[in-house]
């Protein structure tokens, strides 16, 4: 483990949550919204049922739900409140919030500027799961390096 990894009291470090994983009731429809609305590219599908996606710095899997996986879900439809896509700038906000009306996806929240600073709306994947599009001056401004 590197020094800059390390925090004083011993543990690592964080990177933030690059990786996550769904469970989905159609992998090739949710593969084609997460490359439409979100740039994800196709790393690897080892199978019919599993796809790996990378934005070339965060990774999202899908997996096949089988009818015996569906979890139980509250009133709501969901377990998961709801992921989030970090963006630039407002702009892209509302150009993105533009695309998704245009094409008829569903809109949970429409954009909204928040008290601390931040601009986001909410949409529904195929599976009804939350995202979030969000502009957050401290963590937009961040850039991250591919290189490795």
């Amino acid at each position: 483990m590197s020094e800059a990894s390390a925090r004083q009291d011993g543990r690592s470090r964080g990177h933030g949550f690059r990786h996550v994983a769904l469970k989905v009731t159609d992998v090739a429809v949710s593969k084609t919204f997460y490359q439409t609305w979100f740039d994800m590219a196709v790393v690897w599908e080892p199978d019919a049922g599993t796809v790996y996606m990378s934005s070339g710095i965060d990774n999202l899997a899908l997996h096949q739900m089988a009818d015996g996986d569906r979890p139980a879900r509250p009133p709501d439809g969901q377990a998961l409140d709801h992921l989030g896509f970090v963006v630039d700038s407002p702009d892209s906000v509302d150009r993105l919030y533009r695309r998704v009306v245009d094409a008829g996806v569903t809109v949970v929240r429409p954009p909204t500027r928040h008290r601390d600073g931040s601009y986001s709306f909410y949409l529904a994947d195929p599976d009804a799961i939350v995202i979030q599009v969000l502009y957050e001056p401290r963590i937009s401004a961040v850039r991250v390096s591919t290189a490795t």
